[in-house]
């Protein structure tokens, strides 16, 4: 009976890169070290669309590790990340949203490393604030990268 389980477990845990990958528009990728078997190491850039606030797209350029166990979703992504977001078409925000919150999340190692994007809202300044970090469930990484956005005045910033 344990068997089953044990497998279940183990193709949820192959799939799960697979899974949160599809979250991100891949726009491009360079090449950075050639391998003979498997993918190559790259750079990649992606955009995200902030769920909360129409008009806001993030563009990250990070690391991706290839070769064999990158081929096979095992291989462990190395925690430097930029991020550039822009208003790419008029700001609305149809909810209140919260004053920090996590918009995006995406494993960068089987199980212990994560990429992450949090938006903070700058009332003073009428801003919305994007960090970018890896974070390790043992050790984190002080690596990190922030883009902001100002919010037109005329366009309200509801929080809840």
């Amino acid at each position: 009976m344990r068997k089953p389980r044990v497998r279940r477990l183990v193709l949820l845990l192959l799939l799960a890169p697979l899974a949160t990958a599809a979250a991100a528009d891949e726009i491009g990728s360079v090449d950075t070290v050639f391998k003979f078997i498997g993918p190559d190491h790259k750079i990649v850039v992606e955009a995200h669309d902030d769920p909360g606030v129409q008009g806001v797209t993030c563009y990250i350029s990070r690391a991706r590790t290839g070769g064999i166990s990158g081929a096979l979703g095992l291989a462990e992504d190395k925690s430097e990340a930029s991020i550039a977001c822009r208003q790419v078409g008029p700001i609305a925000i149809p909810k209140p949203i919260k004053a920090q919150e996590e918009i995006f999340s995406e494993r960068t190692s089987l199980v212990f490393k994560r990429l992450r994007i949090v938006r903070m809202v700058d009332p003073k300044r009428h801003s919305l604030v994007y960090l970018t970090y890896s974070d390790r469930l043992i050790e984190g990484s002080p690596q990190n990268s922030v883009a902001v956005v100002a919010v037109d005045r005329g366009t309200a910033i509801p929080l809840r």
